[in-house]
């Protein structure tokens, strides 16, 4: 049975937005309890800016998945951008875990490094099937590259004999 395109966009927007959701209820209590103890970089954000940016990025994400799912190129294109996606987002989902769970701040910045290869190969992929769908992942790119810096510095700042 083929799912109509608006099931397809509501499945889309739902799967990344659920993953957010998921990592967010199960990570919230480090975030006041074990982040906020954290010697934090001058530059980081205050904690109220990430749960609208991901939000927004989780939305664009989804509405990129879409655009490859309701594609009519049937290349080999789509499915390897189907596949790079689900990668990426679950290498999404991990680094919180990662991070904020376990406070395994070296992992955590070896596999946000690893995330942002995924998201360069997902924007490629993507850009065979569907620029629009490209483009649409740029702003999360960027943020994983400001996060990856933040990571970075954070395991700098907390990590002892560093």
């Amino acid at each position: 049975m083929q799912l109509p395109k608006y099931l397809k966009l509501i499945l889309s927007l739902l799967v990344p937005l659920s993953v957010g959701a998921i990592v967010g209820i199960t990570t919230s209590d480090n975030i006041s309890t074990w982040f906020v103890n954290l010697k934090q970089p001058w530059f980081a954000p205050p904690n109220w800016v990430f749960g609208p940016v991901w939000t927004c990025l989780y939305l664009l994400m989804g509405y990129a998945f879409y655009l490859i799912w309701v594609s009519s190129t049937y290349s080999h294109w789509k499915g390897k951008a189907i596949t790079i996606f689900i990668i990426q987002l679950g290498l999404n989902f991990l680094w919180s875990y990662l991070f904020f769970a376990w406070h395994w701040l070296g992992l955590a910045l070896f596999e946000i490094c690893l995330l942002w290869v995924t998201i360069f190969l997902t924007i490629l992929v993507f850009a065979k099937v569907s620029k629009l769908a490209a483009w649409l992942l740029v702003p999360y790119i960027i943020w994983v590259s400001f996060a990856t810096i933040l990571a970075f510095v954070y395991w700098q700042l907390n990590t002892p004999n560093w």
